[in-house]
């Protein structure tokens, strides 16, 4: 221990001439020289943030500049000799007095660029005078080793008082920024007479060589504004408006920029400051937080239902179909009873039927007034979303008129087209009007269960429509949309079938009533000859069967016509076409009779026979939605990439050519491969001029190369084909599975899956409801945010599953424009802009409402006096009129049992215009040699604010550092 003795005392010594920690703690590296300049109101604040460390203490520093536009002149003005400092000529500058939204500094100093030190973590706080003069010697020291003169504050104490202490230096001058912070006002210094015997107290300004610059500013605010009407409803349509007064506040501010020491009164016992005769009025408005709006109320509860898991069962409750220990007679049982055998008609046992009695049971087990929907509400939903039933209810009859879907042409207009980049519905079709209406049944009528249960009606609309070859009203015609939703798609496709299906029927009514020896065989949609007990004979077997053509359950051996033609095809020939094959000469069937002819090809002839070519009677395409498209395109990649995959792969996409060659063959007896290609594609059939043997200019045909390619489809599917019309031939799109198969896919859909597939409706209708109320009031900004989430919706509803925070996104979007309208016209309602006669002085008022909504704060045009101002104070007048009513019926009583002049002075109704001030700033400004007579004239400022609750006192006093 002895040994360690000496060199712990080497330890001990101190070296002075080294700089110690607290001194080589300076400003951080930034560059600050300070040198900003130009106006204050044209530029953007910034910041830069970093952390240093100082004794283990971490400090947060941060970098607060204005950025603005300097022209040249300004930087030539800077370089003058014996220039102070900026921050110090910004003490004694106006343009920046009462900014609207800055750092409390700025308010406080008027400065344009400063730094911060704090501490590092919100837990932290310099409470010690100790630890503050530490950090402002350190300060100090930092300024005068880098020449920097931007001036740097501290913030001690508290963060939430806000206290700061700072420093600025220059060449031979300081400035110290001070401050102070009180809770409890004193009675002499809420005036302005108290303040400025501070002011010169702290300055020891010298009388009467200096006076001092007087800039006050008075705030008041109402609170539970009342204005215009806002909200509504209507049927058919989403809601807009807000439930209430989206505007909490309006705050004025009555502002006298240049005053001086003796103009004005204001002390403890009388003022002269009255807010009427201010010179300037500037108004800003608080708005509410988050005010309740219909139309997000909207978006929001419909929003939740996608994140539900019940299914139907689970909400309605599976009890509903259940009875007495008996069988469930579920309406999804209804397929397997069509085929359970019975000694009852089978019409008796329909889809329909099975559905109704279903509902039957349902009823008696739940009463009316248990159900989710009302009757009256039921009825005036279908009937708007079928408008084509209104005659039934009417007439009574049962039959209904068969809406022709698409009868009215869309618009050519953006808002029309919205749909195609949303991927939702067009704005009047079927699906866009569900999707309105379970979103209103969502939110008024019974929730979730009032949604399952017009879901339940709407697919028991479905079939009826199905069975009864009702077309589905509000649905463009053709095959499915693939720009909307799937759900539309399969309304679409639904159609189709019912289309094809009401053909069908309407074809076989045609010829049972038109069939005779001497038809024609060429007429579209009648069979060729039928002997009349041969038709005698197949419609007995139906009678004895009991089944009619509605109820018979299509398969895959389905024919257009289900009748047998097997006499048809002896008659024809063609038991030998089928036993000999086909031959590319067709020589086996030139005795056939043409059939399914449609009308002749112009002057095109069958190049053997020399007959007429006519355009055959074909099958159209199975229209296809977009789940079934990728069912397909799986099963096709599936095949794989070799030779007998692709040849498979090709015999698949080739249906549609088979039939088309089948019904050309039998229109056509005798054709050649030739003659279809001719007329199917003509491109595959090259023409030339040659000269024959006599001289002649001849055209000579033959088939493309492609076509000459040893196996191709083509030839295949030629050799194969059989002269087959297409009303008997297999049906290239079977209308029966097909509309079953969405009819079963609308039943299992669960709530969450069926707001998922309408969202985009509903996010669609939203947009539009938000683009219409916005042309009524025409504000720059919404119009922009209208853009952005067109844009945004368009890039996330066009992709399947989309995330549910990307949807929160939008519908906060939709919901932030609502606000915004609602605001506007709560500003309007308020300040009568609709009543008001003279149109000069409302485009005035309508220009003043819609900065309020853009502008953190809005100069009121002629203060006082302007026509706002008077609105204005007459919204103060009204306010202070309601608080006197309301505080005389507290205080009748008592003032009636005292009988003093305050019961006579209520009764005759004295009311100020004004409230009390909530806020007073007062910026008190002067220029004085300090710290003694002799010293160079420095600028100096002093900011008060006075609240309720709030006192603060934020000095900047200069100082000369070399004559003192």
């Amino acid at each position: 221990m002895h040994t360690l003795t000496p060199e712990s005392d080497v330890f001990e010594i101190t070296d002075f001439t080294t700089a110690s920690e607290w001194e080589r703690y300076v400003p951080h590296p930034w560059k600050l020289y300070g040198g900003i300049c130009g106006i204050y109101t044209s530029g953007v604040w910034e910041e830069k943030t970093d952390e240093i460390s100082f004794a283990d203490f971490k400090f947060s520093i941060t970098h607060h500049y204005l950025v603005q536009e300097s022209s040249d002149k300004d930087g030539k003005e800077e370089l003058v000799e014996d220039a102070l400092p900026l921050p110090m000529q910004d003490l004694l500058c106006m343009n920046n007095d009462f900014p609207p939204r800055a750092h409390c500094l700025v308010r406080w100093y008027g400065l344009r660029e400063f730094v911060v030190i704090a501490p590092a973590a919100n837990s932290d706080a310099v409470l010690s005078e100790s630890k503050c003069n530490l950090l402002l010697s350190s300060i100090s020291i930092g300024l005068g080793n880098t020449g920097c003169q931007v001036p740097l504050f501290v913030q001690i104490h508290h963060k939430w008082r806000r206290m700061y202490v700072g420093e600025c230096q220059g060449p031979g001058v300081r400035t110290d920024f001070e401050m102070v912070h009180l809770r409890k006002v004193p009675n002499q210094y809420t005036h302005l007479s108290g303040l400025l015997d501070i002011f010169k107290s702290k300055i020891e300004m010298i009388l009467p060589l200096y006076s001092a610059l007087v800039r006050l500013q008075l705030e008041y605010y109402i609170d539970a504004l009342v204005g215009g009407e806002v909200g509504g409803l209507e049927f058919g349509k989403l809601p807009f408006g807000a439930c209430e007064d989206p505007i909490s506040e309006l705050h004025l501010a009555t502002t006298w920029p240049h005053l001086t020491e003796g103009i004005i009164v204001d002390n403890d016992v009388y003022s002269d400051l009255d807010p009427i005769q201010a010179p300037q009025w500037s108004v800003r408005v608080r708005k509410a937080d988050n005010p309740q709006c219909l139309l997000g109320d909207f978006l929001t509860e419909f929003f939740k239902l996608c994140r539900r898991k019940e299914s139907t069962d689970e909400i309605l409750g599976r009890s509903a179909f259940e009875e007495d220990g008996k069988e469930a007679a579920d309406i999804s049982h209804a397929l397997s009873k069509l085929t359970e055998p019975a000694p009852v008609p089978i019409h008796k046992l329909s889809v329909t039927n099975m559905v109704h009695s279903a509902k039957k049971k349902i009823r008696k087990h739940r009463g009316v007034d248990e159900s989710p929907l009302n009757n009256e509400v039921l009825n005036a939903i279908l009937l708007f979303l079928f408008p084509d039933a209104a005659d039934k209810l009417t007439d009574g009859s049962e039959t209904r008129p068969t809406s022709s879907a698409g009868s009215n042409p869309p618009p050519e207009c953006e808002e029309y087209n919205l749909f195609s980049q949303f991927k939702s519905a067009p704005s009047d079709s079927l699906t866009y009007k569900l999707a309105l209406c379970l979103c209103m049944i969502n939110f008024y009528h019974g929730g979730v269960k009032g949604v399952v249960h017009l879901w339940q009606e709407f697919v028991l609309e479905m079939r009826y429509r199905w069975e009864n070859n009702y077309l589905i009203p509000g649905l463009a015609s053709g095959p499915p949309d693939l720009r909307c939703c799937l759900l539309h798609q399969k309304l679409q496709m639904l159609n189709c079938c019912i289309e094809r299906k009401k053909a069908r029927d309407e074809g076989k009514k045609a010829n049972i009533a038109d069939r005779s020896p001497g038809g024609s065989s060429g007429d579209i949609g009648k069979a060729a000859d039928h002997s009349g007990g041969d038709y005698q004979k197949e419609t007995d077997k139906e009678k004895e069967v009991g089944k009619s053509w509605e109820s018979w359950s299509d398969s895959e051996e389905e024919f257009f016509e289900c009748l047998s033609d097997t006499d048809d095809l002896k008659g024809n020939g063609q038991e030998n076409g089928k036993k000999g094959g086909s031959k590319e000469g067709g020589k086996e069937f030139t005795n056939f009779k043409p059939e399914g002819r449609l009308h002749q090809h112009g002057k095109l002839t069958l190049l053997h026979p020399g007959e007429p070519l006519y355009i055959p009677v074909t099958q159209e395409p199975a229209p296809m939605t977009e789940d079934l498209l990728e069912e397909q395109s799986e099963v096709l990649a599936k095949l794989g990439t070799s030779a007998e995959g692709a040849h498979l792969r090709a015999r698949m996409q080739s249906a549609c050519l088979l039939s088309d060659m089948e019904s050309f063959k039998a229109a056509n007896p005798g054709c050649c491969l030739e003659d279809f290609v001719r007329w199917y594609s003509p491109r595959d059939y090259i023409e030339e001029e040659v000269v024959d043997e006599k001289g002649n200019v001849v055209i000579k045909g033959e088939l493309s190369a492609r076509m000459k390619i040893p196996s191709n489809m083509w030839v295949e599917a030629w050799e194969t084909a059989k002269p087959v019309p297409a009303r008997r031939q297999k049906r290239l799109f079977d209308d029966t599975r097909e509309a079953e198969k969405v009819l079963h896919y609308f039943a299992v859909q669960k709530p969450a899956d069926l707001a998922r597939h309408l969202l985009p409706c509903v996010i669609h209708a939203a947009v539009l409801k938000v683009k219409e109320e916005e042309t009524l009031e025409d504000i720059s900004s919404v119009k922009k945010i209208i853009k952005q989430i067109i844009s945004h919706s368009s890039k996330i509803l066009r992709f399947p599953n989309p995330e549910d925070k990307k949807l929160e996104e939008i519908i906060a979007q939709i919901m932030s424009v609502e606000a915004i309208i609602a605001r506007a016209r709560s500003l309007k309602a308020k300040f009568g802009i609709e009543k008001c006669e003279q149109e000069e002085e409302k485009e005035d008022l309508q220009r003043f409402v819609n900065c309020l909504l853009e502008q953190p704060e809005v100069s009121v045009v002629g203060a006082g006096r302007g026509p706002a101002g008077s609105i204005i104070h007459k919204l103060f007048v009204n306010a202070q009129r309601v608080s006197w009513q309301v505080a005389a019926v507290a205080l009748s009583v008592k003032l009636k049992r005292s009988g003093s002049a305050d019961e006579r002075r209520l009764n005759s109704g004295a009311v100020a215009d004004f409230p009390p001030p909530a806020g007073r700033e007062v910026i008190l400004r002067t220029t004085v040699p300090r710290p003694a007579p002799y010293s160079k004239p420095l600028p100096q400022r002093m900011y008060s604010v006075l609240t309720k609750e709030d006192f603060r006192l934020a000095g900047a006093f200069s100082a000369d550092t070399t004559f003192f």
